[in-house]
């Protein structure tokens, strides 16, 4: 199992960065004097808003937005080993007489039309 951390790309952190920048200003010249308390948490949040974005912008490091957790897949057979296995079966299907000839004819030519 693989984790990789997940940071947006540089242009929306570029963007992110200016839209907070934005937002403080209008958060000091308008919110905070007309609407007290909440123009000060309205500021604060695009203070922090602005701050992740700029870290994201002006290091390498960054600050990861999520987590991607890449599964582990197991090696597929090799299809020659799957397929012997497989016209092996319906051989001895055929031999026991589970099923007709012409049904093993069409599955064994299916089996090696997937090669």
């Amino acid at each position: 199992m693989k984790k990789y951390s997940v940071r947006p790309p540089k242009y929306q952190s570029l963007v992110g960065f200016i839209v907070g920048i934005l937002f403080v200003l209008i958060g000091l010249v308008a919110v905070i004097p007309g609407a007290g308390a909440f123009g000060v948490l309205w500021t604060l949040i695009a203070a922090v808003i602005t701050v992740i974005h700029g870290i994201n912008l002006f290091t390498d490091e960054g600050i990861s937005i999520g987590t991607m957790i890449e599964e582990e897949t197991r090696p597929r057979p090799k299809p020659e080993d799957n397929t012997r296995e497989r016209l092996e079966k319906l051989e001895a299907l055929y031999r026991d007489g589970l099923i007709t000839k012409i049904e093993y004819e069409q599955k064994r030519r299916e089996i090696l039309n997937e090669l």
